[in-house]
């Protein structure tokens, strides 16, 4: 049985990635840097929270990483721990660029000092990429690196620790660039979950409109768990490397808006209102990304289009807030 260590599990990719993980039979320790039980929903929501080992940890104190690697000995670590909105990265941009930088420099630091041969997964982001001319669409692996927010910077300098030491120390690293990737485990503060539960809101009568900033953007969006399958995929290749993973395609946040609308036979036009005070300030106009490498050298392939992206997560919301209510009433 393997051991893997996953940082952020208490995330929508974390969540998912256990449940994979678990179906793979491995032994699985979570880290958090919390564990209060409102943390644990998507965990809970999957069953498997009684499946895992959780812990809590500070992974800015390099001691602390290094005695939970001599203490469970993984074969494999998942990073997926992050400040991971961009939106709040304008407004916290130092804590942003602490946590999601020097995180990912204590884990790889405590590998190389305890256990060379444990293979890491780094979660890197198409924000490192930034506003790209739509002339030189979509991105691949070999794509200048230019991020436009405080997030992308993080990621960028994280994902190039992560080649640094991959190459100076000789450590199994991969790197998974992740374009926006959705399900129903998003937090809030994310705008397809706030488009997806304003819509079912609304529809209940319990809200009168959605204010949502920038509706012109367009995005390359995939889902969950079809994107976690890869992150494991990249661990169990022969050679560590760089891959971006995306659908090919990308499609506006008013086209997301109108479909979950008129999925629910609501009129987006009706209930929806621009508010600038939601715009950013640098926004990312459009990218999308080329996913063949992965596709050719990982054996992944992505078949879900965005029709049935948006039809799923519905799905999913629907479970879940059933979910939900049953848990309250236990």
């Amino acid at each position: 049985m393997k051991t893997a260590i996953i940082t952020g599990i208490t995330g929508q990719d974390g969540a998912y990635l256990s449940k994979l993980l678990l179906e793979q039979n491995y032994k699985v320790i979570g880290i958090a840097r919390n564990l209060l039980a409102g943390n644990l929903n998507g965990l809970s929501f999957l069953n498997v929270v009684n499946d895992i080992e959780l812990v809590e940890a500070n992974l800015l104190d390099l001691s602390n990483i290094i005695r939970f690697l001599e203490k469970y000995k993984p074969d494999e670590i998942y990073n997926l721990a992050a400040q991971s909105s961009v939106g709040l990265s304008f407004d916290q941009p130092i804590g942003t660029l602490e946590f999601n930088i020097i995180s990912i420099a204590n884990i790889l630091e405590a590998v190389r000092m305890v256990n060379k041969d444990i293979k890491v997964y780094q979660s890197s982001s198409s924000e490192m990429y930034g506003n790209v001319d739509k002339n030189k669409l979509p991105i691949d692996e070999n794509f200048i690196i230019h991020p436009a927010s405080p997030y992308g910077i993080s990621k960028a300098s994280a994902h190039w620790i992560s080649v640094n030491y991959r190459e100076a120390y000789n450590l199994f690293i991969a790197c998974g660039i992740l374009f926006n990737h959705e399900s129903v485990l998003r937090r809030q503060n994310f705008v397809t979950k706030k488009i997806i539960t304003s819509a079912f809101r609304i529809k209940n009568g319990e809200q009168k409109e959605l204010r949502v900033g920038n509706i012109s953007i367009q995005r390359d969006w995939g889902y969950v768990p079809e994107y976690v399958k890869v992150m494991w995929k990249m661990l169990n290749t022969k050679k560590p490397d760089d891959y971006v993973i995306c659908s090919g395609e990308a499609h506006s946040l008013q086209e997301f808006i109108e479909k979950v609308f008129t999925t629910l036979n609501l009129d987006s036009k009706k209930l929806v209102r621009p508010d600038k005070s939601l715009y950013r300030p640098v926004e990312l106009e459009k990218i999308y990304g080329n996913p063949n490498k992965a596709k050719k050298e990982l054996d992944w392939n992505y078949t879900m289009s965005f029709d049935e992206l948006i039809a799923q997560l519905i799905e999913d919301e629907i479970k879940y807030t059933e979910w939900a209510k049953s848990n309250q009433k236990n």
